[in-house]
């Protein structure tokens, strides 16, 4: 496993499309996704320890931030031939056992983490009404343990802020994760 950190938010740089199967069966773009104030991108696997430490906590604050306007699409682009536990039949049991309140969508082509420079898994994307980026960092301060004592929702915090205000915070610490797993 080689363990990544993402770069920093290059503010107001616009996300691209994307036309991608989610474990619904339903095909999930930009404009489906986004919220009133806002689109949380964030790529993510089944497999990664970064990822496990977080998804209950993610969810709970994903339902929150959907309260505030704020939808999120969550995007596996692993190679699953190589990382089976990231299939598409994994992703929907995961998706099920976490009841997520968010579409979970399939990258077949690694094109869209291509097309968003996705480094790592968690890997988040925050973008305001105009699907212009935000947010490009943590969400919180976890990494692959259990929360510090003083830990802060930084990804909640930075999402509430875009709900709010259409900016994002000035600064941001970057998120770490395992690599993406691209396919040769």
């Amino acid at each position: 496993m080689v363990s990544l950190n993402t770069p920093l938010c290059d503010f107001g740089w616009k996300a691209i499309d994307f036309n991608l199967q989610g474990v619904d069966d339903t095909f999930w773009n930009l404009e489906k996704s986004k919220g009133a104030n806002g689109l949380l991108i964030m790529f993510i696997c089944n497999h990664c320890p970064y990822v496990k430490a977080i998804l209950p906590r993610l969810v709970k604050d994903v339902r929150a931030l959907k309260d505030l306007g704020i939808e999120t699409v969550a995007i596996q682009s692993n190679d699953t031939e190589n990382y089976p536990e990231d299939s598409f039949e994994n992703m929907k049991l995961v998706a099920h056992q976490f009841n997520f309140p968010f579409p979970y969508a399939i990258d077949h082509s690694q094109e869209t983490a291509r097309s968003y420079n996705a480094i790592c898994t968690p890997d988040f994307f925050g973008f305001n009404r105009n699907l212009e980026l935000q947010y490009r960092g943590r969400f919180d301060a976890t990494g692959r343990g259990e929360p510090p004592p003083n830990n802060t929702r930084d990804l909640y915090e930075a999402m509430l802020l875009v709900a709010k205000t259409q900016r994002g915070p000035v600064d941001q610490k970057s998120s770490i994760g395992c690599s993406i797993k691209w396919r040769e």
